[in-house]
């Protein structure tokens, strides 16, 4: 048997505020989530975006094109009612964070990593007021606590949506400084998502592109791409 597929019912797709926030409807009628609680978001471009995902729906609703509406979805049934525990697992990132974990050799990759990841380190010390040490090689060692529970409060006070579009920021580049320097717009978006890829790039310089590599790479970035528009989309203005 062919698997179900859900067909457009609806003709219009329409953003509308309401007591609670802003929400979506489809001929007037409220979207839920897939655990059925209202899709109840907290600001107008939010709904506006999701709103032209649904609009935008051919014969056959197609999910994987509707980033928007998956991410505001997992805020509501996921994020909000774990709050706590996603941000411990990504506060976490920080004692063991993608920047600070550094070659002993080659000289060439050791010079480049200071270049591109120091500043980063700076900044975080200087705004967030956390000053992580890097690490030559790969075994851990434990950051500042002081510098930890900084950041880790910094998390726990994003709320529920900005925490869902932070999820991806940090997870996919492996570091909780390059997160927060997306949401915060120290670099623009792919320039710090290619940051996190000194190592990939540097060994594709040295050995040549590998196609596979590539293509999970540019899915990786699409999706990070996708989770600061998110993110931007979650703040109340």
């Amino acid at each position: 048997m062919s698997e179900w597929k859900q067909k457009r019912f609806w003709k219009t797709a329409a953003a509308e505020q309401t007591g609670e926030g802003w929400t979506v409807t489809l001929d007037g009628r409220a979207v839920k989530t897939p655990a059925k609680a209202g899709l109840i978001l907290p600001t107008q471009k939010m709904a506006e975006a999701i709103a032209a995902e649904w609009d935008a729906q051919e014969e056959v609703v197609n999910p994987l094109s509707m980033p928007f509406t998956r991410s505001a979805n997992a805020a509501i049934d996921k994020v909000a009612v774990q709050h706590g525990e996603v941000a411990d697992m990504l506060a976490a990132y920080g004692d063991a964070d993608l920047l600070c974990y550094r070659a002993d050799a080659p000289q060439a990759l050791i010079d480049r990593q200071a270049a591109e990841w120091d500043p980063y380190l700076d900044w975080a010390a200087d705004t967030l007021g956390a000053r992580l040490q890097p690490r030559t090689g790969l075994m851990h060692e434990s950051q500042d606590a002081q510098a930890l529970t900084s950041l880790s409060e910094r998390v726990h006070v994003l709320s529920a949506f900005e925490l869902a579009g932070f999820h991806d920021l940090v997870s996919l580049s492996g570091s909780l400084i390059l997160g927060f320097a997306a949401a915060q717009d120290l670099h623009p978006a792919p320039v710090i998502w290619a940051a996190s890829r000194l190592d990939e790039i540097w060994q594709e310089e040295q050995w040549g592109e590998d196609e596979e590599a590539q293509q999970v790479a540019k899915v990786k970035q699409a999706s990070f791409l996708h989770a600061k528009a998110f993110f931007d989309v979650s703040k109340w203005l």
